[in-house]
């Protein structure tokens, strides 16, 4: 245990955290209360979107985004409810009420935190590009069209049992829609979306979205209208407690924890990671990330809270406000308390269609057109990749698409890959020509040899034709797998049955060990047919074309001559010649 402790301990809070805090207080203060600002209706109406309630969404945002500032592996990170998460969250509640989330953040921060101790944290580092963008633009498709039943009636449950797949939502929720209702809930996200484009081309610091959810409370509060309010939220923070785990459902939640826990990794190394490349903060340890993150949503667990990640949306906006250390996190999260316990009646009235009208431009923002048409117009195998992502991300399940395209990307890389496997047959081109050579053959191999281009390169060498003798030509080989190792044994083996001499030249140091573990070597007729330099081998290759001749020559001879009782020659077929350059014993 002490052993594992001391391994783990820089994965936990240290005092060199800190070490840039007297010279960035200022900046990080300045950030920290901007980036709180701009958290208050986004934690709001995620908080909403998932099916709970914007007090919970609050509540995640302080806890959460307190613990993984602090015990986070990035010094920028800020940490809260996010978008992607909400589209987890829908069908979780749907399937086991709302009563269920906080067992399901609870067990998925541990299994977050297993997978940072695990140092699994750089596993991340192998989702490809079109995949991440696919991604999210499913999620952004996905939190447009949660926003719609929030809009289309005061109340989303009143107009029947929803699905829990948003676009059959969206649809179901227009079909039943309030006119009335719909008519202003559409004026409130016209007034947030006009305020949150024009607020930024006045001054960048502006937080046009908190400005416009101040106009249509206000508004809303003066006319009377239809428009459905967050309601009444509590002026300060409950007291933690450890969510009850019925034994009988931790069967079925755990599925769901895995899920969120899943997303809750990816979104957050993913986030960092971008974040990383924004500024010159010092590089993020991915394992602490993780602790962190599992950390945070344990704690948010305990205040009835909602599953974390990181929000790269939030962080963006810290950075681009002059973030440098994690104090600037931890601030944003004191501003969020602070109206917690000093101005909760306002915010209860502000009217749900302006948190949608907030998430509205969210999920525009997220798609970056100029991405999308790269990708697009990038290579075929990427775009599709990108499509089917997307699509699968939006019709089915985050995870299951992240997966679908790691895997689909893996097909085409290794397809790719085999692709640079060179394998050619080429005629004897020496300085000096010998008619000896037009009985030789070279083999040359290029690049890497794996399971993926074993069988075309077997069935190209095999088309050889009637010759005496083949070399291989190896010092080019790269990668060599089992699977390549073994077809290469395949192919001495098929050639020497069919009677040709089989050299071998230029195995590297790297691949001798496999090679005489598969047989590759064992298969050669002779030891001496291992060469180091393409000189000898054509040489010894030469001297065996010959005495196969001279051979063939005198059994000839000697069936031109029966009446004299000679017996036919019975002269073996010889390995013997010059010495090669090297050879295993």
């Amino acid at each position: 245990m002490r052993a594992a402790l001391v391994r783990s301990r820089d994965l936990w809070p240290a005092r060199e955290d800190y070490r840039l805090l007297p010279k960035t207080w200022r900046k990080d203060l300045i950030a920290g209360v901007t980036v709180g600002i701009v958290a208050l209706p986004l934690a709001l109406g995620f908080g909403v979107s998932s099916g709970l309630t914007a007090e919970q969404g609050l509540i995640t945002a302080i806890v959460a985004g307190l613990l993984a500032a602090v015990f986070g592996g990035s010094n920028v990170q800020v940490s809260g409810p996010t978008g992607a998460m909400v589209v987890v969250l829908v069908p979780i509640v749907a399937n086991y009420g709302a009563g269920a989330i906080a067992a399901v953040t609870l067990l998925a921060g541990l299994l977050v935190m297993a997978t940072g101790l695990l140092r699994l944290g750089k596993v991340v580092s192998i989702i490809p590009w079109p995949v991440i963008e696919g991604f999210t633009l499913g999620i952004a498709c996905i939190i447009f069209m949660q926003q719609i039943p929030l809009i289309t009636s005061s109340d989303p449950a009143v107009p029947g049992e929803l699905s829990s797949n948003a676009l059959v939502a969206a649809v179901q929720s227009l079909t039943t829609a309030d006119a009335t209702y719909l008519l202003w809930a559409l004026g409130a996200v016209a007034i947030v979306a006009a305020c949150m484009v024009i607020a930024p081309r006045i001054h960048p610091s502006i937080p046009g979205s908190l400005i416009g959810i101040a106009v249509v409370a206000v508004l809303a509060a003066l006319l009377p209208g239809p428009l459905a309010t967050i309601g009444a939220i509590p002026a300060s923070l409950p007291a933690p407690s450890v969510p009850s785990i019925d034994p009988e459902l931790l069967g079925v939640l755990l599925p769901a924890a895995a899920t969120v826990a899943a997303l809750a990794a990816i979104e957050s190394l993913l986030s960092a990671r971008v974040a990383g490349s924004m500024a010159e903060t010092g590089a993020f340890d991915p394992d602490r990330e993780l602790v962190g993150q599992g950390v945070a949503s344990v704690g948010a667990s305990l205040f009835g809270g909602m599953p974390a990640t990181g929000a790269i949306a939030r962080t963006s906006v810290s950075l681009r406000a002059g973030a440098r250390t994690r104090a600037a996190s931890i601030v944003h999260a004191l501003v969020l308390l602070a109206v917690v316990y000093v101005a909760s009646g306002p915010v209860g009235m502000i009217p749900l269609a302006a948190l949608a009208g907030v998430l509205f431009m969210t999920a525009v923002r997220m798609v970056r057109l100029a991405t999308v048409r790269s990708i697009l117009t990038s290579t075929r195998s990427d775009a599709w990749i990108f499509t089917i992502t997307a699509l699968v991300t939006v019709s089915f399940d985050l995870i299951i698409a992240v997966l679908i395209g790691v895997a689909l990307a893996a097909v085409v890389a290794l397809r790719g890959a085999a692709r640079t496997t060179g394998v050619a047959l080429e005629p004897i081109r020496a300085e000096e020509p010998s008619p000896l050579d037009t009985s030789i053959v070279a083999v040359r191999f290029q690049g890497p040899l794996f399971f993926v281009s074993s069988e075309r390169v077997f069935e190209t060498v095999m088309e050889v034709g009637s010759v005496s003798v083949v070399i291989l030509r190896l010092a080019r080989l790269e990668r060599v797998d089992a699977t390549g190792a073994q077809v290469l044994a395949q192919i001495v083996r098929g050639l020497e049955r069919r009677g040709i001499t089989v050299l071998i030249k230029g195995v590297q140091d790297s691949h001798s060990v496999l090679f005489r573990q598969v047989g590759v070597l064992a298969a050669l007729r002779h030891h001496k047919h291992l060469f180091v330099d393409f000189a000898s081998a054509l040489e010894h290759a030469r001297s065996h074309v010959e005495r196969e001749r001279a051979a063939e020559e005198l059994e000839r001879a000697s069936e031109q001559r029966p009446a004299a009782g000679l017996p036919p020659s019975t002269t073996p077929r010889s390995s013997g010649g010059s010495q090669p350059a090297h050879a295993p014993e």
